[in-house]
């Protein structure tokens, strides 16, 4: 496998999806071995540093990427497996910001009341343990929470020459803040540009469903993926696929749009593992699903659709690429 090393120059990051030109031309197959920087651009490293005063909303969620896959065209699908993502610091960062979060008035959800405090929180990693470490601001509360580390943003260029903030999610991926892209998790995207131009960031150590704040435990990342192409059969919204679960994502506003979007994108992806009939696909889905909510704070709101395999007749999606490069990653361990 060809094995491909980048860490990005801060000059080189991307804040958007599209509208940006490559770092660099890359084969089908390639192993990637990234660093990428956290959602605050490095600017939260105190207690003392507030987002009001550091973070500018211009250049957050910085983008590893993008990188042209040779041979991804219009209509075809480029298939993400994370192989493993390592925090690349020993600290974490999460805030509230002033009027943004699911718990607080926004430009969107106007009220006549007082922003929440702008307040920081450092998180302390131990790689060694696997654990961060949480510590009340306004009281003597601490407890050792499990690392989970997951990618914020993973992302191909929109269509008809778009060009979106690294903030939103959409149907080509994006700042979907799902805690399913994690390792072992291959994303299927649907490619809408020559090239794919995709990129990826907003690395988070830890966050619950939902990300309520607004922020995860924030931090750089060391991510090895694999990336390959299928010719053809682009789904229309991301699909993930992990050992135990087939899943689509929807991003919009309000919520419930983004949970119809997802639910009927498994319905799409029932009809094409099972050979079903649309009615008899949206039935099944009923009864089998979960739908777990990914993030309720950014510029669209993310529901995730998952159907679990064992439930189901073994089938394989997608031409077995996530057997397959399921397969590869455990070669590179």
């Amino acid at each position: 496998m060809n094995v491909v090393e980048f860490t990005p120059d801060r000059e080189q990051y991307a804040y958007t999806f599209g509208g940006v030109e490559p770092v660099m031309r890359i084969e089908p197959g390639s192993v990637l071995r990234l660093w990428s920087e956290d959602a605050f651009n490095h600017a939260l490293k105190s207690i003392h540093d507030l987002s009001s005063e550091k973070v500018d909303l211009r250049f957050v969620n910085p983008q590893t990427g993008p990188f042209h896959v040779e041979g991804a065209e219009p209509g075809d699908t480029l298939a993400i497996h994370i192989v493993d993502l390592t925090p690349a610091r020993t600290w974490g960062a999460s805030a509230t910001i002033p009027f943004f979060g699911g718990l607080t008035g926004t430009d969107r959800t106007v009220n006549l009341q007082e922003a929440l405090p702008d307040t920081t929180w450092i998180y302390e990693v131990d790689l060694d343990a696997g654990m961060v470490g949480f510590e009340a601001r306004f009281g003597d509360f601490a407890v050792e929470l499990p690392l989970a580390p997951m990618l914020g943003t993973v992302g191909v260029a929109p269509p008809g020459g778009e060009v979106r903030s690294s903030l939103v999610p959409e149907r080509f991926g994006g700042n979907m803040d799902s805690p399913e892209v994690r390792a072992g998790t291959t994303i299927f995207l649907g490619v809408n540009q020559e090239g794919a131009l995709f990129s990826l960031g907003d690395g988070h150590y830890r966050q619950g469903e939902g990300e309520a704040c607004g922020t995860a435990v924030e931090g750089a990342m060391n991510s090895t993926i694999i990336v390959e192409l299928i010719k053809g059969n682009a789904p229309a919204w991301p699909r993930l696929e992990n050992d135990d679960y087939w899943m689509a994502v929807g991003s919009s506003r309000p919520m419930e749009d983004s949970w119809r979007i997802a639910q009927v994108e498994m319905v799409r992806w029932y009809q094409e593992l099972f050979d079903l009939h649309q009615m008899d696909a949206y039935q099944l889905l009923s009864q089998t699903t979960e739908a777990p909510i990914a993030n309720v704070v950014d510029a669209n709101y993310s529901v995730v659709v998952k159907t679990q395999k064992s439930l189901m007749p073994r089938v394989e999606a997608f031409q077995g690429m996530h057997a397959e490069l399921s397969n590869r990653a455990g070669q590179l361990k």
